[in-house]
């Protein structure tokens, strides 16, 4: 893209072909996830990170490796693998593409590269958010919204896998509902309506989630503030609405001074977690390829796409009506 917009600003066209520096691989993409991120960038939402135009999005992928950087060992030319890419101008959604050969792994036996595409930005996020942010601990009670989504998805396993006792999953429609039901979600509620913070309270006996996710942005994140039991914690992970006014400042007044009931209210950018923690985030990624592995934890359903179609996958996904993850295929 060479400005920022509408989904039709994504056009296809023919650039260089990248070179790996020192450390880095060169990949032949196999597959592309589409995540919220790639969205945002498109739209020129508020991100952590400038966006340097022109750009190609994309923040991981699955392919395989055609050439290698200087001082690089593992992975070699030949090998599978998936992982993140991208710099300041190009990312994944091209037919080649450079990473560090750091941020990615070989892809295990039994995990196809189109569904392996989707597995950090989403299935990472999961782990990180659940078990090292809000320290989900077994037996307590977790709402997770978008839960047939890329991210919650995920997340409704690992909340099953860390000992949840009860998981409350949101879902706007009844497909998606059931979807999440089949996840392990013990609960079910449309959170797209004017009672679902009364449905979570009667869930719950009126005391509220330990554990509530939030990604819908700042308007929705006073009515789910308003479901946080005491001592509860809620991590934030974008705003999908594109927004970031409307902040409820009375919700924010009840959690931090009248009647502060030792809540804690966390953001979350899994950026930051491979520049200041990499070791912490690489432990959180080899646990969910574990899981993934061995079946304790099913990769999201996978709907593919072919490159040029990159325009109508992001509308796909601002629709809301997507359930699983989008691939886009060179």
């Amino acid at each position: 893209m060479t400005e920022q917009g509408e989904p039709e600003v994504l056009k296809e066209v023919q650039l260089p072909d990248p070179t790996p520096g020192p450390g880095e691989v060169l990949i032949r993409v196999k597959a592309a996830a589409v995540n919220f991120s790639d969205v945002m960038r498109r739209r020129g939402d508020v991100y952590p990170v400038p966006t340097s135009l022109p750009f190609v999005p994309g923040a991981e992928v699955a392919g395989t490796v055609v050439a290698v950087g200087d001082g690089v060992e593992s992975p070699v030319v030949g090998t599978d693998v998936f992982g993140t890419v991208g710099s300041d101008t190009s990312g994944g959604y091209a037919e080649l593409a450079v990473a560090s050969a750091y941020n990615v792994i070989p892809v295990p036996g039994g995990l196809n590269l189109a569904t392996a595409s989707g597995v950090i930005v989403s299935g990472l996020a999961a782990t990180v958010i659940l078990a090292d942010l809000a320290k989900l601990r077994e037996g307590e009670t977790v709402f997770i919204p978008a839960a047939a989504g890329g991210v919650g998805s995920y997340a409704v396993q690992i909340a099953k896998q860390l000992g949840a006792g009860t998981i409350i999953a949101g879902a706007s429609t009844s497909e998606k509902r059931d979807i999440a039901l089949q996840l392990g979600a013990d609960h079910v509620v449309d959170y797209t309506t004017a009672t679902w913070m009364d449905d979570v309270r009667a869930i719950t006996n009126g005391r509220g989630v330990d554990v509530a996710l939030e990604m819908s942005g700042p308007i929705r994140l006073g009515e789910t503030l308003s479901v946080l039991a005491p001592f509860g914690r809620i991590v934030v992970y974008g705003s999908v609405s594109g927004s970031v006014n409307g902040l409820d400042t009375k919700a924010l007044e009840q959690l931090l001074y009248d009647p502060a009931p030792s809540q804690s209210l966390i953001g979350f950018n899994l950026g930051t977690w491979f520049a200041e923690r990499p070791g912490q985030t690489v432990a959180a990624l080899q646990r969910l390829v574990g899981w993934v592995s061995s079946g304790e934890v099913s990769a999201p359903s996978v709907q593919v796409l072919p490159l040029s179609e990159a325009a109508r996958a992001h509308r796909l996904l601002e629709s809301g009506r997507t359930t699983g993850k989008l691939v886009l295929q060179p």
